[in-house]
């Protein structure tokens, strides 16, 4: 009996000191996620700060070199968007560039594409410089949808027909995209809705796009 009980308390024991062991393994692991999460949201803290700071001088830049040039159109302060209305690049109803388009162009995108290749930093932080072609809500929704394309495209078209520097790098970035009325206001045809927009993608809000996935897929 003396033994019986003696192999059931060294049982116990043993079963004890094994829960005992893994409970100190999973804390161990605790310890290790929470560093490395700390680790991480420090780096993107980080990445964050430097992204804001460069952002401010990239859109900055834009913005007083136009002012320099004269050029009546400004990027927006948090995104950097910049939008040219239709009347200053195309006719009416029509999607290839105008004389005064072209001349537009011409002075607006050298400035443009210096100030985004003015240093390896703000180089990096555009991944992309989205050419969009926007329509107001006036009219055949498939018409404004194929001339707000054909629009984007013909702005594409004439910034590879151009000749200044950084071109081949400012191109590379470049992609094109029909909005059509999708944006505008739809109670009423407003001349401002039609236009075509340079709009920036930058680097961190793909990272931190990413990172909120991974976080999602992980809760």
């Amino acid at each position: 009996m003396r033994n019986m009980m003696k192999r059931g308390s060294d049982a116990d024991a043993e079963e004890s000191g094994v829960w005992l062991s893994v409970g100190d393994l999973m804390s161990v692991l605790l310890m290790i996620f929470a560093l490395l999460l700390i680790t991480a949201l420090v780096q993107i803290s980080e990445v964050s700060e430097q992204s804001q700071s460069t952002r401010v001088m990239i859109i900055k830049g834009i913005n007083d070199a136009l002012i320099g040039a004269g050029i009546e159109v400004q990027a927006d302060p948090e995104t950097g968007d910049i939008s040219i209305t239709d009347s200053i690049l195309f006719d009416k109803n029509d999607y290839q560039l105008n004389d005064g388009g072209r001349a537009f162009l011409e002075t607006f995108i050298p400035i443009y594409a210096d100030v985004i290749f003015q240093n390896k930093a703000t180089a990096e932080e555009v991944n992309r410089v989205v050419i969009e072609g926007h329509s107001s809500s006036e009219g055949n929704f498939d018409r404004n949808m194929q001339l707000s394309v054909l629009r984007a495209n013909s702005v594409a078209a004439f910034i590879n027909s151009m000749s200044f520097g950084n071109k081949q790098q400012l191109f590379n970035k470049v992609v094109i995209s029909g909005r059509g009325p999708l944006e505008a206001d739809q109670q009423q045809a407003l001349a401002s809705d039609r236009k075509v927009k340079f709009r920036f993608q930058f680097k961190a809000d793909e990272f931190l796009g990413k990172f909120n996935e991974v976080r999602k897929i992980g809760d």
